[in-house]
């Protein structure tokens, strides 16, 4: 089975950390930019016809903040050019400050069985900070009318004077309203974002606080009920984000529009990041690749490997040998000499130890020297 991504680049306004394909000014452009990804997705038509796909991810940017009728159309696409299975999986992500009962009933009349909620934190400080346009009151009402729906909220760690009461705040009013599923990422700041400026005046929590913050989210989540499965993702019991899942099983995907990145055939290729060129490409019947690379079978490896560690099963070890001709523990038997601290295996699977899931990075890295 493969999956297909669809980007939606339009938001209200840029978010202080976002490094994402968004353009909060273009907005009037929807109709167009949806036109040309219909059109892009006939294109691939022919390329595609004998996969299955049975997860369809609607990402942004806020897909949220454009008319509901064209993602109604965007479906509509998808089943038409495209073998998407009875039980497909089909995600959108939203904001909880630019939904409507309205909107999330044609959501769901038209095949959407899965939400992915903005929360990212219920302090309303912190939300402000982030340039959010949402309030912890408007998550509120998403999640009352997503009530009996299949959801997952975005908690973030490492916030600007965010504390572990913060956190353990945030996840138990996500899981209260009803989230199945949460994620729990650590900010990032990139260069070039507003909120690097924080990172560089000192104002945001350094590794260790982060680290221990974490390590606080994890503890509550488990309280809960949720059960870790990849660094960052924990759900309630047949919850798992199918989508995700593909990826770091390393399976196949097709992305469409603006920054969409694929991987189809052993070939990477990613979409241009600038909205103007992709109208250019498409309306000229172009595709609007940039960049495009065969993965040897050494690359496959690597991310076999890579991404792999970041679950909680980590590598099955008869899976590697079958996909790559060799056994793991004697090609990598110096890596796990000394690693021996942080991995563990029973002999069918090696995983990185609990303690060690958030510093996954440091540990990953010595397999590829």
């Amino acid at each position: 089975m493969s999956g297909i991504y669809v980007h939606i680049p339009f938001c209200k306004s840029k978010c202080s950390y976002c490094d994402f394909a968004s353009f909060p000014d273009k907005l009037c452009y929807a109709e167009s930019y949806m036109a040309c990804v219909y059109r892009e997705m006939a294109k691939r038509k022919n390329e595609l016809k004998n996969y299955i796909f049975d997860t369809l991810y609607i990402g942004g940017g806020t897909p949220s903040v454009i008319d509901e009728r064209y993602i109604a159309m965007l479906l509509a696409s998808v089943k038409k050019n495209f073998n998407l299975t009875e039980d497909a999986e089909i995600t959108i992500e939203i904001n909880p400050g630019t939904v409507s009962a309205g909107k999330i009933d044609l959501y769901k009349k038209c095949g959407i069985n899965r939400f992915s909620v903005g929360l990212q934190t219920a302090v309303d400080s912190q939300l402000r900070d982030l340039g959010r346009i949402h309030t912890l009151s408007d998550f509120v009402q998403c999640a009352k009318l997503l009530k009996g729906e299949n959801f997952s909220a975005d908690v973030m760690i490492g916030l600007k004077n965010q504390t572990v009461d913060d956190i353990e705040k945030t996840i138990e009013t996500a899981s209260a309203f009803g989230a199945g599923h949460i994620s729990m990422y650590a900010l990032t700041p990139e260069d070039g974002t507003p909120i690097y400026t924080d990172y560089l005046n000192g104002e945001l929590p350094d590794g260790d606080e982060v680290a221990e913050m974490y390590s606080a989210g994890f503890k509550k989540l488990q309280s809960l009920g949720f059960e870790r499965y990849e660094v960052s993702n924990f759900c309630k019991k047949g919850k798992e984000s199918r989508h995700n899942l593909n990826y770091w099983n390393r399976g196949e995907y097709i992305g469409f529009g603006v920054s969409a990145s694929s991987c189809i055939n052993n070939v990477r290729f990613t979409n241009t990041f600038d909205l103007d060129e992709y109208f250019k490409c498409i309306l000229s019947d172009n595709f609007a690749v940039i960049d495009s690379v065969e993965i040897d079978e050494e690359g496959r490896e690597e991310e076999y490997i890579m991404l792999r560690l970041r679950t909680e099963s980590g590598i099955n070890l008869e899976e590697f040998k079958r996909l790559f001709g060799s056994e793991f523990s004697d090609k990598y038997a110096q890596q796990i000499k000394k690693l021996g601290k942080s991995i563990i295996t029973d002999g069918k699977n090696l995983r990185i130890k609990e303690e060690y899931l958030f510093v996954q990075n440091s540990i990953i890295i010595e397999f590829f020297k």
